[in-house]
């Protein structure tokens, strides 16, 4: 079951992130990446974790958030499975928190060379 949760996730993200490039022709949501996905076991619903490139995040996910039945819809013609799990959009902040902690140890060792 597990194998299988996984090559849907894998699946899921390929394909939303062609939908998001080629079908989604809303300027407000940018330059969108789908970093992750986690769907429940019983697959009917999925956690997309994305990051944006463009400062205002906050304005591109209420984007996508009004895009999201469009882009279920688009995504259930492409899956091969008889009910399209529901989409749920999460920011996903690891970047920025990998950066942080990047800076972080950078002023350290910079303190410690002094």
């Amino acid at each position: 079951m597990v194998l299988k949760k996984e090559k849907m996730n894998n699946i899921i993200q390929r394909e939303l992130s062609t939908i998001l490039q080629t079908e989604v022709k809303d300027p407000s949501i940018g330059f969108c990446t789908i970093t992750g996905v986690d769907t429940t076991a019983d697959l009917s619903i999925s956690k997309i974790y994305v990051s944006f490139l463009n400062k205002n995040t906050k304005k591109s996910m209420e984007a996508l958030e009004r895009s999201k039945g469009f882009i279920r819809s688009l995504l259930a013609k492409r899956l091969t499975i008889r009910k399209c799990p529901e989409l749920h959009f999460v920011l996903d902040t690891s970047l920025e928190y990998g950066n942080k902690i990047d800076n972080i140890i950078e002023e350290l060792n910079e303190k410690g060379e002094s």
